[in-house]
């Protein structure tokens, strides 16, 4: 399906942050994927894991939305005029703990770790289709931090959550005591 501009835009701008996510971790050893630069953080296996799941949620968010309006007979159509999303609105400033939902698992085979993400963003290129067959600002559901999200910024979301967490595993990369290999 070729994808409206804004959705393209948006598929192009998650590719783009996932790739270099992908470039961070794919050199990584299993020790250098579980090691945590201090208690309470995560490992970079745990982000990677984190992502995932966050991701699965938001194509179940996105499948559960889309299924709604058309059983409630919304038209099946991206809106002609629609040239861009509204921005994800700014919440409270500062690290969040992530709900238990999304909370990773530690010690998981990096392999298998890069595999699911690299097959669940594949799966996400479906839940743009859907997107792309909508009208997204209709479609909303509750953000615990933002308020109400519509269904584009849920996924624009996505976007800036896999920018902060490239910057979080820059950071563990990067401290005392990383392991070489």
């Amino acid at each position: 399906m070729i994808l409206p501009a804004p959705v393209a835009q948006l598929w192009d701008d998650l590719q783009a942050v996932r790739a270099e996510i992908l470039a961070e971790v794919r050199p990584l050893s299993q020790r250098q994927a579980d090691w945590k630069p201090g208690d309470g953080e995560w490992s970079v296996g745990e982000v990677i894991h984190h992502l995932t799941v966050a991701e699965v949620n938001t194509g179940k968010l996105t499948t559960k939305l889309v299924k709604q309006a058309q059983a409630a007979g919304a038209p099946v159509a991206f809106p002609a005029g629609l040239t861009a999303f509204a921005p994800v609105p700014r919440g409270a400033a500062g690290r969040a703990e992530a709900p238990a939902v999304v909370w990773p698992d530690h010690g998981k085979p990096v392999g298998d770790l890069l595999d699911g993400i690299t097959a669940t963003r594949e799966r996400s290129r479906q839940s743009m289709d859907r997107l792309a067959a909508c009208d997204p600002r209709t479609l909303t559901f509750t953000h615990g931090r933002l308020g109400d999200l519509d269904l584009a910024q849920w996924w624009l979301l996505q976007a800036e959550h896999d920018r902060d967490h490239l910057a979080q595993i820059r950071r563990i990369k990067t401290a005392p005591g990383f392991p070489p290999s």
